[in-house]
């Protein structure tokens, strides 16, 4: 499969460059710095944070798919997910590519956003104290990042692409299980932690799962 990966020397956006790799794939990667990546690995230089579409329509054209690593590392950050999505989704839309893998945040499911400002107030998924006490602490300390999330979802769901967003809890460095839990729709209890391994492998197999079009899919340990 040919993928274009943005943000592919990113905390997720690395293993998903490696498992492509060591999967077979033909991979074009989007990233500010070359020079971290291997050779083998076709490089397209941007900036997401600045980058427009046509920037970006050499980088997928001509791919079957295109799998995001996004997303704001801080709140000095916020802004860069929906921006770069926006120009991601463009030249996607300038070139006829239309399978798109994205990663979010567990929280999104209950902020606002223009394209959804009624969501529900707690998410079906979480238990008491997660409902109650984290989720409530984790979006008023992230509120700039969450809503940055949230609008770069709003993009994916008025694009007419098939999209899939993956919405994980706090994000580890340990190794890779692939015996992680998964929800369409909704968080996972007790779900409040998953290796960014695992996302990344959770997003390269949604690619040949078309139930996963569409959806926001909950990942955990």
């Amino acid at each position: 499969m040919k993928l274009t990966i943005f943000a592919a020397t990113g905390g997720i956006g690395r293993h998903l460059l490696d498992q492509s790799l060591a999967a077979g794939h033909d991979v074009t990667a989007v990233v500010r710095d070359p020079r971290a990546l291997p050779p083998e690995v076709r490089a397209v230089t941007a900036d997401l944070a600045a980058a427009g579409p046509d920037e970006l329509v050499p980088a997928v054209a001509g791919a079957d798919a295109v799998l995001s690593g996004l997303g704001p590392r801080s709140r000095a950050d916020a802004g860069i997910a929906s921006r770069g999505t926006r120009a991601i989704v463009q030249a996607m839309q300038a070139t006829g590519v239309r399978r798109v893998v994205v990663v979010s945040a567990a929280p999104v499911g209950t902020v606002a956003s223009p394209g959804r400002p009624d969501p529900p107030s707690h998410d079906p998924g979480d238990g008491l104290v997660t409902r109650h006490l984290v989720m409530p602490l984790l979006v008023a300390a992230l509120r700039q990042v969450y809503d940055d999330l949230a609008l770069m979802e709003d993009v994916l769901r008025d694009s007419g692409l098939d999209w899939t967003v993956v919405r994980p809890p706090r994000l580890t460095d340990r190794p890779g299980t692939g015996t992680y839990r998964t929800a369409m729709g909704r968080n996972l209890r007790r779900g409040f932690l998953v290796p960014r391994a695992d996302v990344a492998h959770l997003m390269l197999a949604s690619l040949d799962r078309p139930e996963t079009v569409g959806q926001a899919i909950g990942i955990a340990s």
